[in-house]
């Protein structure tokens, strides 16, 4: 196919004539004018189309475009995954109080104001007790994620310093994001000991030097390493710490409030073990909005709210409120329980999910022209938290005539409204019912039938 010649991309004017949309004329005209550019700069990388291919891709990129900006990009889903902290669906999905709290927020409201007095107060003082009451710390803060908090820790604790952290726990998250780029940032220097697979309290011992600032445990997030290993407890290592006089921080990550079987620490066991300073997301398994929680001695979090660092990091006043509303449910662990939707669907058990998953078969049956089974399964808790723990569940299989049919029906169902993120296995389309509420099956059903119309499914 010959090279378009660029002289021949359609103007401004044309696409006007093929395109209608509500939105401002100044609007829809930029819009096409980027869509133009950016054919432009594809066809001069190489890109071959004729000019009806041309036509018909920039005609569909820009009603895709206006017709995105109708409506909000984020958009409520139905989460079929099992996965109950799914980061690519916001993680944690907030309590019904956290909720009204937010809204609640959306005028004026006393975020710096103490309302006794009429004086400034801190944003903080709607969380920092609360925070301290629940986990027994002497010190609290708060700022916008777990990687903010340790970026903030390393920038004001120990910049020009060395910091000890164990070879196998030196962690990469989501997006290619390394804990050794986060200490680079923050001006600490690592020191590695141990090996991959085992690192010894003498490890630590004999790394230790004049310049050593703080001694790190960090969260596995999202992997485990099995066979022959062994890592340095946290008790342990608070005792090498305070033969030397040097902290210990805690990356905790999860940041679990209370007791959940086969999990690791929980926020307070943390600080009873004599961390010196313990860090944790506010979107994992505490359930509640993103955030970063600084908890510890009062002499090392003090003057992390002191650093220029801090104002840059610090939560808006919805978030704010988000937080504080969910930690209060902690008050009542029962509460905590039923009222955080990360911990009651973790929480759900065998029986309810396999009596639900049967509950949606039925109405499937009814409604679609395609066999549905029910299967017990396992599923992660996902959200870099409990790596290596699976829960068991229940799954609604929908079964067709070809794997590929299947994942036609998923990716239907993905861009449907309500969109439903569901997988595919084989011929069979999955709904795992653990992060599937009742009030959702309705919609389920619906958003089924009309995505085998679109797939255009054949049954098996």
């Amino acid at each position: 196919m010959a090279q378009f010649d660029l002289r021949g991309l359609p103007s401004v004017d044309r696409v006007l004539q093929q395109v209608a949309s509500e939105l401002p004329h100044w609007l829809v005209v930029q819009v096409i004018r980027r869509e133009i550019q950016t054919l432009r700069a594809a066809l001069q990388n190489g890109r071959q189309l004729d000019a009806e291919q041309l036509w018909e891709m920039l005609l569909a990129a820009v009603r895709g475009r206006l017709e995105s900006l109708l409506g909000p990009g984020l958009r409520e889903v139905i989460n079929a995954t099992g996965v109950v902290l799914h980061t690519n669906l916001g993680r944690a999905p907030l309590p019904a109080a956290a909720c009204k709290a937010m809204a609640e927020t959306a005028g004026y409201v006393n975020l710096e104001l103490d309302l006794a007095d009429g004086e400034r107060s801190s944003r903080l003082n709607h969380v920092r007790e609360l925070l301290c009451l629940l986990t027994g710390a002497e010190a609290a803060l708060v700022v916008n994620n777990n990687a903010a908090a340790v970026l903030l820790v390393l920038s004001v604790l120990a910049a020009g310093k060395e910091v000890i952290v164990s070879r196998g726990q030196l962690v990469e998250i989501g997006g290619s994001f390394r804990l050794p780029d986060i200490m680079r940032a923050g001006g600490a220097q690592l020191v590695e000991v141990g090996t991959t697979n085992h690192t010894r309290p003498s490890d630590y011992e004999m790394a230790i030097g004049a310049d050593t600032a703080l001694l790190l445990r960090v969260h596995p997030s999202n992997f485990t390493i099995t066979g022959y290993t062994g890592e340095v407890d946290l008790a342990t290592l608070v005792g090498i710490g305070r033969r030397h006089g040097i902290p210990v921080m805690e990356d905790l990550g999860s940041g679990l409030m209370v007791d959940f079987p086969g999990a690791d620490l929980t926020l307070p066991a943390a600080i009873a073990a004599g961390a010196a300073i313990v860090t944790a997301s506010g979107d994992k398994m505490l359930g509640g909005p993103q955030a970063g929680l600084l908890l510890g001695r009062a002499e090392l979090i003090e003057p992390l709210a002191k650093s220029p660092l801090f104002r840059a990091m610090r939560l808006d006043k919805t978030r704010l409120a988000a937080l504080e509303a969910t930690l209060r449910l902690y008050l009542e662990p029962e509460t905590a329980w039923r009222e955080i939707p990360a911990l009651s669907m973790l929480a759900r058990p065998p029986a309810e999910l396999a009596k639900q998953a049967r509950s949606l078969a039925r109405r499937l049956k009814r409604h679609l022209d395609v066999p549905v089974t029910v299967c017990a399964s396992r599923a992660p808790v996902g959200g870099g938290s409990l790596p290596g723990l699976e829960l068991p569940t229940s799954l609604v299989a929908l079964t067709v005539a070809t794997a590929g049919q299947a994942q036609a029906l998923v990716d239907a169902l993905r861009v449907g409204n309500p969109p439903v993120l569901a997988r595919a296995r084989g011929e069979q389309v999955l709904f795992d019912i653990r992060t599937v509420i009742s009030s959702q099956h309705t919609p389920l059903v619906a958003a089924c039938r009309a995505a085998l119309e679109v797939a255009q499914c054949d049954v098996s």
